[in-house]
């Protein structure tokens, strides 16, 4: 079992930036208590505020926000960093602090003072729904919001939801051609009602459910329009990351597919030199097929690595103006990610025979929390589809 923040195939691999190292610790000075409380959140479907206070005194919740607004403004390598290491102790745990990262960079798309209320005045988590399944009916200073959103990861420790609408056009010929117009408006969390409906296989912990909002006033700078997080937020003294939203959050949901991956390598080399498989005489370990079995699953999580690491520095050196071919790079490389995690740890998973079986094993943590994360729209097997088209020049779209 391996309960470490750290991973290298080779003791004397390459040495992080300053940045990284620092925020990695943070996450070694935590991880005894993520490993004390990991079963409790699964049973509970959410985890414990123990945790959350822990991740919020080492401001891991906001190492993704705008100095200005009380974040770390990390580098996208060392925020990648940070979700890896937390995979490798409690996939749930990084999952939500790569949910609060990818909706905390609206935070520079909002106004500055609300982007300050919600993310400097409030120490809660800012989560909520990005798929739009809700509508928003212009009034007079804002817009009346219904609906309902799923997949509300950590909103039992936020403090705000983010809910994505379609804007009700009163003429629907000035509709764009695009469809209809998407706005992401901000909610107190105490505005919405919600539905306990997280029943799943993995990531059990995120306590990811189903919440409604019914005829609620949000004053307009609560809200951000969603057309403009297709490309990097305006210039201005208090912006993090001249990066687009929507070119950011696959970052977070790969690095957690990785740290997931890497906790499987390593819980399953340890099993390996332990377990005598039934009328066998020695160690796992010394079979031909698993050693060729571990080796294939590594370089699939390796190539993951450097396909991400890739991508995460030409969003850094190129995230202002590399358009719809960054993009592009990025989603690919996010979802070769998912795809080779996945593999990776479904090969460790069999290797391991009946011992992957049971709920105590580490192996079928990772197993159930990897198909749970490669369901994510960011690391979909449908995005390879949007990105050829766009490469033989049809538009790139998230989905048909």
């Amino acid at each position: 079992m391996s309960d470490g923040c750290t991973y290298s195939l080779f003791p004397g691999g390459g040495r992080p930036s300053d940045e990284t190292a620092e925020w990695t610790a943070r996450v070694e000075k935590i991880a005894p208590l993520l490993v004390q409380y990991r079963d409790q959140a699964e049973q509970d479907r959410a985890t414990p505020p123990a945790v959350i206070d822990a991740l919020r005194e080492q401001n891991i919740h906001r190492m993704w926000i705008s100095r200005a607004f009380g974040g770390g403004q990390v580098g996208v390598q060392t925020g990648s960093a940070v979700l890896q290491a937390l995979a490798r102790v409690d996939a749930s745990v990084a999952w939500q602090m790569g949910v609060q990262g990818a909706i905390g960079r609206m935070s520079d798309y909002l106004p500055e003072p609300v982007a300050h209320r919600l993310f400097r005045e409030s120490t809660g988590l800012v989560v909520g729904g990005i798929n739009p399944t809700g509508q928003a009916e212009p009034v007079p200073g804002g817009y009346r919001l219904r609906g309902r959103w799923s997949f509300a990861s950590g909103s039992a420790h936020a403090d705000w939801l983010v809910c994505a609408a379609t804007l009700q056009e009163d003429d629907m010929s000035h509709m764009p051609l695009t469809g209809p117009r998407i706005r992401m408006i901000f909610v107190p969390k105490s505005a919405a009602r919600f539905v306990d409906d997280w029943f799943t296989v993995g990531l059990r912990g995120t306590g990811s459910t189903t919440y409604c909002v019914d005829g609620l006033v949000v004053p307009e700078e609560h809200t951000v329009d969603g057309s403009l997080l297709r490309r990097p937020p305006a210039h201005r003294p208090s912006r993090a990351y001249g990066i687009a939203y929507y070119d950011f959050a696959p970052f977070t949901t790969a690095s957690t597919a990785l740290g997931i991956a890497q906790d499987a390598l390593v819980a399953f080399r340890s099993l390996a030199r332990e377990k005598i498989p039934a009328r066998a005489t020695s160690p796992l370990a010394a079979s031909h097929t698993v050693q060729a079995g571990l080796a294939r699953a590594e370089i699939l999580m390796r190539a993951g690595a450097l396909l991400l690491t890739d991508a995460a520095d030409h969003a850094t050196a190129h995230g202002e103006h590399g358009g719809e071919n960054l993009s592009a790079l990025i989603r690919l490389a996010a979802t070769a990610v998912g795809e080779n995690t996945a593999a990776a740890v479904d090969t460790l998973y069999d290797l391991a025979g009946t011992s992957s079986l049971y709920t105590a094993s580490r192996l079928d943590r990772c197993f159930r929390d990897i198909h749970t994360a490669v369901k994510h729209i960011t690391l979909s097997q449908t995005n390879f589809e949007m990105v050829g088209q766009y490469l033989l020049g049809g538009a790139l779209l998230i989905r048909r």
